[in-house]
C-alpha cells in the first residue's frame, strides 16, 4: 500500500476513534468499534444508539428533536453521505441494512391550517422503523409511522409514505412493491 495512503487511513481511523470517544463522553450509546467521519454535531447525543460496526459516512446528521426521541442504529449498518435521520420519537434502523447518499428518514410532520404559521403548531409524530438487512437506495425519503420489512430494497428517489412487507422492492413516489426477492 502506498504510504500516504497508508498515513491518511490511519489519520482517518484515529479521527473517528476521537469523535467516538467524544460522543461516548456527551452521553451517545455506542456498542463497541464504529466508524465516525466528519458527521454534523447531534443536538442530543444521549438519545442516540450506535450498534458494533456501524458505519457513519461524512455529513451524517443525526437530529433529536425533543428529550424523548430516539435515534437507533443497528450494528454494521451504514449511512452515506448526507444522509439526514430527524426524530421526535424513534427512528431505527436494525442490523446491516445500508442506506443511500442524501436520504431523510423522520418519524413526525406539522399540524398545518389556513390561518397560523406551520412553525407555531404542533408536531405530529409515529415512531419510524427500518429491519435489518434493508437497502435504501440514493435520495428515499421514508416518512413518518413507517415500518419497512426486514430485507426489503427501496428504489433510488422513492417517496415511502406507507409501511413495506418483508423481502421485497419498492419503488416510486409513493412507493409501491414492485416485486418480492427471490430467497
Amino acid at each position: 500500500m502506498d504510504p500516504h495512503l497508508r498515513a491518511v487511513k490511519l489519520f482517518q481511523a484515529v479521527a473517528s476513534r476521537l469523535r467516538a470517544f467524544a460522543f461516548r463522553t456527551l452521553g451517545m450509546r455506542i456498542e463497541g468499534h464504529v466508524w465516525i467521519a466528519a458527521i454534523e454535531w447531534p443536538l442530543r447525543p444521549r438519545c442516540i444508539t450506535l450498534g458494533t460496526g456501524a458505519m457513519l459516512d461524512r455529513r451524517v446528521t443525526l437530529l433529536a428533536t425533543s428529550d424523548i426521541a430516539r435515534i437507533a442504529i443497528g450494528a454494521r449498518t451504514y449511512l452515506n453521505r448526507d444522509t439526514f435521520i430527524d426524530a421526535s420519537e424513534a427512528v431505527e434502523i436494525g442490523c446491516d441494512s445500508m442506506i443511500g447518499p442524501g436520504c431523510y428518514l423522520t418519524d413526525h410532520d406539522h399540524v398545518f391550517n389556513t390561518t397560523d404559521a406551520p412553525g407555531a403548531l404542533p408536531l405530529v409524530s409515529a415512531p419510524t422503523t427500518i429491519g435489518a438487512r434493508c437497502w435504501l437506495g440514493a435520495r428515499v425519503i421514508v416518512l413518518k409511522g413507517v415500518t419497512i420489512g426486514d430485507g426489503t430494497v427501496i428504489g433510488a428517489g422513492s417517496v415511502v409514505t406507507k409501511s413495506l412487507p418483508a423481502g421485497v422492492v419498492a419503488v416510486g413516489n409513493p412507493a409501491r412493491v414492485l416485486r418480492p426477492i427471490a430467497p
